[in-house]
């Protein structure tokens, strides 16, 4: 890895892990409260490309959490305001915003096939089983995020397989959803075994209903969340992409994102 500003990572996990890092393309789906801080860390990790899809715009709401939310950035879609910031840390990153909404139906327009890792930190729970069935489908490799609103201990934060969670109401509906489905995949997730300090009731229906950010055109309804939590999963997910990376030279394995890396 020439690149100077990645030095400090290169000394951490040796130099053929660093240009894997280098080589790699993630796409990332939802650039959040969780997202948006998994996108910023696998940039400042030195990936050579990521692609971001969220259909939002920054709204006043997202100030609380999103990396990028500003003032400046108020109304612009999300992508856009992330991609300036990301290419402002590293100009040599390929970086691609896709303003879009996922869907099993528009799934083909995302470039999924050339990606290296999926990334998903979707809130709605229909495109992110769609999401889910698509990537493990592909045969790619997919870290994804449970829900992270209604905690406040970012402490609680772990990975698993996604059929040995607990707690989380969103891991919950994901698993109902994927058995309704007949998936039996195993992919890892990122998820918290913090008790919601609201109760679970409203956060998603249990027939792939839609949550605080519609599919439909509906409403947004505010979930209670901390950038302390919501950064700090984002900053898990990113860590599963290296860590993977990193064990494909360090004789680890890559299940669930455990390996460890090179010297």
């Amino acid at each position: 890895m020439a690149n100077p500003i990645f030095q400090r990572l290169s000394l951490l996990i040796g130099a053929k892990a660093a240009e894997a890092v280098e080589k790699s393309r993630v796409i990332l789906f939802g650039i959040g409260g969780v997202g948006s801080w998994c996108a910023e860390a696998l940039v400042r990790s030195g990936v050579g490309g990521i692609t971001l899809v969220d259909s939002d715009v920054v709204n006043v709401s997202d100030f609380n959490r999103q990396v990028q939310a500003s003032g400046g950035n108020m109304g612009r879609k999300k992508t856009e305001a992330l991609k300036e910031r990301l290419s402002e840390i590293n100009p040599a990153c390929e970086i691609v915003s896709l303003p879009q909404f996922f869907s099993k139906e528009n799934a083909g327009l995302f470039g999924i096939s050339e990606a290296d890792y999926v990334i998903d930190a979707i809130d709605t729970l229909k495109s992110k089983l769609d999401l889910i069935e698509t990537a493990v489908a592909s045969g790619k490799r997919l870290f994804s995020s449970m829900g992270m609103a209604w905690k406040i201990d970012p402490t609680q934060i772990k990975t698993a397989d996604i059929w040995e969670t607990s707690v989380c109401p969103l891991a919950r509906f994901v698993r109902l959803g994927l058995r309704k489905r007949r998936f039996s995949g195993h992919f890892a997730v990122v998820y918290s075994t913090e008790k919601p300090n609201q109760g679970a009731k409203g956060y998603f229906r249990e027939d792939e209903g839609i949550t605080e950010k519609s599919g439909t055109g509906g409403k947004k309804a505010p979930l209670g969340s901390a950038v302390q939590v919501t950064a700090a999963a984002g900053m898990v997910l990113a860590s599963l992409v290296i860590r993977d990376i990193c064990g494909k030279f360090s004789g680890g394995g890559d299940s669930g994102g455990k390996a460890g890396c090179a010297s």
